[in-house]
């Protein structure tokens, strides 16, 4: 039996508004058709899981304390809208620290699926940035880009190749579902 899929996600312009180095929790928002894009990932069995990088604090702009503090507001915002708790994996360095867990680096997707049990080659990763998509391809998994945040230029650019592009998170939830409706379909028939 195949392990558990997960959805790895992005946060900010995925999840929630971005905000330029977010570290007010009273300015956490979730973009529209957020939740319930969660929701029915969640619905169709798939794990979630947050990767995000969070240079604020290696720039001593924020501190973990407060970052805490964010995505306490954030899992209660979800919780509200019926969405099951996400674990959240940070990388607190800046691009020049060169570290193996910002993204697009592997290592905190290598941690995720170590701690909980899956394979990234089985999971989709969804982000509106390159990077996002950069890191669902070095670990084997199906990218999909979302339109929210910086996906409508990043998309327009052409200057990365997703699987897939949706508009946000709940339509992107939607072609998630119906790409496992094909998966189990060719299954039957084999």
């Amino acid at each position: 039996m195949m392990a558990r899929r997960f959805a790895i996600l992005d946060r900010d312009g995925t999840i929630i508004v971005e905000r330029h180095y977010l570290c007010d929790p009273a300015q956490v928002e979730l973009l529209p058709g957020a939740a319930r894009g969660l929701r029915r990932l969640s619905e169709l069995g798939l794990g979630l899981v947050v990767v995000t990088n969070q240079s604020g604090i290696g720039r001593r702009l924020f501190d973990e304390e407060t970052l805490q503090l964010v995505h306490r507001r954030l899992s209660e915002l979800l919780a509200a809208e019926g969405v099951p708790a996400m674990p959240i994996y940070v990388c607190p360095h800046r691009p020049e620290d060169r570290c193996r867990c910002r993204k697009p680096m592997p290592a905190l997707v290598e941690q995720a699926a170590g701690e909980l049990n899956f394979d990234p080659r089985h999971s989709f990763v969804i982000g509106d940035k390159a990077c996002d998509i950069q890191l669902g391809k070095r670990v084997g998994a199906t990218t999909l880009l979302v339109r929210t945040g910086y996906g409508d230029q990043l998309a327009s650019e052409g200057n990365v190749a997703p699987d897939y592009i949706a508009d946000d998170l709940a339509a992107g939830a939607d072609l998630i579902e119906e790409l496992l409706r094909k998966t189990i379909g060719r299954r039957s028939a084999a």
